[in-house]
């Protein structure tokens, strides 16, 4: 009954989807900062499962990465950030199957369209930045488009560190 709401409620959306198995569904939903955000719902026995791709293991400062995640855990409803066991970075959560309609379906999808999106670029910050330089200063010396990095310009052309706190 719950893959019904959950392919239901896809439909009536028009949200592109694959039904991988029974009850278990693979969404690509757009962003602005980060481009496609890769969600999976799972209907399962008493819960759907809702899990999302954020972002790559960060290059560097993993604590202050973490500790940025946790952090934000405190403010977000229905999902929370997590890492798998590569360091990869995530949303998952868990809701009873009894909870699932169409107002918590838009609820939650939209919970993680939000918090992926706007956690990217900070994210990318803390955890990419001397990547992000090494490519702003490629770019600038042969002179080719920068218009992807350019969230990132006031620190990059600074030279400051992106995220002091």
């Amino acid at each position: 009954m719950s893959a019904d709401v959950v392919r239901d409620y896809l439909t009536a959306n028009e949200i592109e989807f694959d039904e991988l198995n029974p009850g278990v569904f693979s969404v690509s939903l757009p962003g602005e900062k980060k481009l496609q955000i890769a969600v999976r719902l799972d209907v399962g026995a008493h819960a759907l499962g809702i899990h999302a791709f954020v972002c790559r293991k960060p290059d560097e400062n993993h604590e202050r990465v973490y500790r940025w995640l946790l952090e934000r855990n405190l403010r977000l409803y229905g999902v929370a950030f997590a890492v798998d066991q590569l360091g990869d970075i995530y949303l998952d959560g868990r809701l009873p199957l009894s909870a699932i309609t169409d107002e918590e379906l838009d609820r939650v999808i939209g919970s993680v369209l939000s918090y992926a999106d706007d956690s990217f670029n900070q994210i990318l910050e803390l955890g990419f930045a001397t990547s992000i330089r090494k490519e702003w200063e490629w770019r600038k010396l042969r002179g080719e488009p920068t218009a992807n990095l350019e969230a990132f310009r006031g620190w990059l052309e600074s030279g400051a560190d992106p995220s002091p706190n």
